[in-house]
């Protein structure tokens, strides 16, 4: 296991493949172990509880830890919108974000949350893509995105990028609701209690994460559910907007559904203040890939971390510590 140098005296492990020139798998080579160790804490800043962002920021702020005997600390959020403020803010060192709210962020763009100035941020990797997911009850009588009309709708926390994108797709097939803003867990709750219910509970609850997200996947032994297709949506979005939106689908097998379905994709970017010190970023990336294999153990979606993709977090710059991970193995 790599460590930083101010915990062992084992220096240049060597990177094998340096003499060829060629690409560096990273989960493959053990890297450097002279890297500095960070000088002291640091926060992450995740998402909704049982959400991706929770399960894989918490473990890989402990598999962080485990490296570089610093602490980092995960911090449970509302999702994106409320990370990129509390980078801004100092509150937080590292945090998850879709791309489309990095960018709202980065331009200061108006009627968004970020309307107010832009703001600055590095980022450490492209990690996974979100996909949208309008979730209904199998018994629902709720088929297409039109259905959805002056229905109550859980549209995620004030504060997520769940509620951006869930906003967009909306207003992009002129749709109105009624909206709900809880977070994911309550959101699955009263799905439940809408079935017989539905002035108390919600219709529908329209989410963004990686595959499975957890709490959406318990629901199949319970309530039961199906996704709804956002297709067409997706695609007008896809066409004219840029934030990294792709058209893409949610497979059967996960979450034993009749069908593949059509949705929205949008990735997700690892992110750090601009000022985050070069060990701390530096041993963040080095943890993703170099333990990528128990991350994946924590959450299926760290297997998505590719090296070649990590690096596509344009316009937000990479770290230059995190430049310089990818430089040392060769990507």
């Amino acid at each position: 296991m790599d460590r930083p140098r101010l915990l062992t005296r084992r220096h240049a492990l060597g990177l094998g493949a340096a003499a060829t020139g060629s690409l560096l798998i990273p989960g493959c080579s053990r890297g450097r172990s002279d890297e500095a160790a960070p000088d002291g804490p640091a926060k992450i800043a995740t998402g909704n509880e049982g959400g991706v962002y929770d399960i894989y920021g918490s473990g890989l702020a402990r598999l962080a830890s485990e490296q570089t005997g610093v602490s980092m600390t995960p911090i449970r959020t509302e999702g994106s919108v409320q990370n990129l403020k509390m980078l801004a803010a100092g509150k937080a060192d590292i945090a998850f974000s879709l791309s489309d709210s990095a960018l709202d962020a980065w331009e200061g763009a108006p009627d968004t949350a970020f309307s107010s100035g832009a703001l600055r941020f590095s980022a450490l990797a492209r990690t996974y893509d979100n996909y949208v997911h309008v979730v209904v009850p199998t018994s629902s009588n709720i088929f297409e995105l039109k259905h959805l009309k002056d229905r109550i709708v859980n549209l995620g926390p004030m504060n997520s990028g769940t509620r951006v994108v869930a906003n967009r797709i909306l207003q992009t097939a002129g749709i109105k609701v009624v909206p709900k803003n809880l977070g994911l867990e309550a959101a699955v709750k009263a799905l439940a209690v809408g079935i017989d219910k539905p002035r108390e509970g919600i219709a529908a609850l329209i989410w963004s994460g990686g595959l499975p997200t957890k709490p959406i996947l318990d629901l199949q032994a319970t309530i039961g559910f199906r996704l709804v297709d956002i297709g067409a949506a997706a695609q007008q979005l896809a066409n004219r907007r840029f934030g990294g939106y792709v058209l893409s689908s949610i497979p059967p097998s996960v979450y034993k559904l009749a069908n593949a379905v059509p949705t929205l994709a949008v990735p997700n970017y690892l992110l750090a203040r601009r000022d985050l010190s070069a060990p701390w970023a530096w041993w963040t990336v080095n943890t993703m890939f170099r333990r990528q294999a128990e991350l994946r153990e924590i959450h299926p979606e760290a297997g998505s971390l590719d090296a070649r993709s990590a690096i596509a977090t344009m316009p937000i710059p990479l770290h230059e510590a995190a430049k310089r991970w990818y430089q040392e193995n060769h990507v």
